[in-house]
């Protein structure tokens, strides 16, 4: 039998883990009463049980019983009763602006106090985030990465080490990203913008990489750069780190920054024990300044 528990902040896509893994065969019940749990798992645990994959979702709706989980959890685990918990979390910008696109209010917020909510409930949870084998930072996944990353665990079972990797590539003409934790300028390798022909295409055409990286130059910072953030990523891990922007920047983001990125991602999504995506967040902004 095998016991998830889905936990986590408020709008960070716990409703979405429970249907992804109710698709992916599991029997999920959402805000079960926690003071059921352990009778639950106890039936889970019986013989010829047949519920083999269950996953229990679990928030701050739960109200005042929630002060009683850790107690519940301790008694399973002197129990001797199997568990995970899946640990789904935002920044909180992110959550903010999720609950005013879908207009609801936060369950601690009060009267549109959302800010407040978010702070009470990350304070209330806190214990669960300090036990859990998983922990997801869903602010910039899409549905169907988040879907990707709990197939990798649940189904393929894949080693997990809590670290989500955004390579993004940027011009620096339109700011640096805010949510930037690393940040490497590549404006001093060549410009393909003066090369007749290259001009309109941009870092995902072969043309424009070649003759981007085209250099002893280009090279060996490559082979330094991608070194570096190998060294980097596990010690990031190590420090408790689950999300990691790496942003890459040259003038308009549009050649030398999406070519960039794209090798580095290449390396990193090698790694199996990261979940990584890759965002060009200015490829297409010099055409519509253009068009304007």
């Amino acid at each position: 039998m095998k016991l998830v528990i889905v936990t986590g902040m408020s709008g960070a896509g716990k409703s979405i883990a429970l249907k992804i893994l109710e698709d992916l065969g599991y029997f999920c019940v959402d805000n079960l009463p926690i003071q059921l749990m352990p009778k639950f798992a106890e039936i889970l645990t019986t013989p010829n049980s047949e519920l083999k994959q269950v996953a229990l979702g679990i928030d701050v709706r739960s109200g005042q019983a929630l002060d009683g989980l850790e107690e519940q959890l301790n008694a399973m685990d002197k129990a001797g009763i199997d568990y995970e918990i899946l640990f789904l979390d935002a920044q909180d910008d992110v959550l903010v602006k999720r609950y005013k696109e879908t207009r609801r209010q936060h369950p601690l917020g009060g009267a549109g106090h959302i800010d407040v909510g978010i702070a009470k409930e990350r304070e209330k949870i806190s214990f669960l985030k300090m036990r859990a084998t998983y922990i997801l930072d869903t602010s910039k996944m899409l549905t169907r990465e988040l879907k990707k990353e709990l197939e990798q665990i649940f189904v393929d079972g894949k080693n997990f080490k809590n670290l989500y990797i955004t390579v993004m590539s940027f011009g620096f003409k339109y700011g640096i990203p805010q949510d930037a934790d690393l940040v490497f300028d590549v404006r001093f390798l060549p410009n393909p913008y003066y090369i007749s022909g290259l001009k309109e295409k941009t870092g995902n055409d072969r043309e424009v990489q070649e003759y981007v990286m085209n250099s002893p130059r280009a090279e060996e910072f490559l082979k330094k750069f991608t070194d570096l953030i190998q060294f980097l990523l596990p010690n990031y891990i190590l420090e408790g780190k689950n999300q990691l922007v790496i942003a890459i920047g040259c003038t308009g983001g549009k050649h030398r920054s999406v070519t960039v990125a794209n090798a580095l991602y290449q390396v990193v999504k090698q790694d199996e024990n990261y979940g990584v995506r890759i965002e060009h967040r200015d490829i297409e902004k010099d055409a519509i300044t253009k068009a304007k």
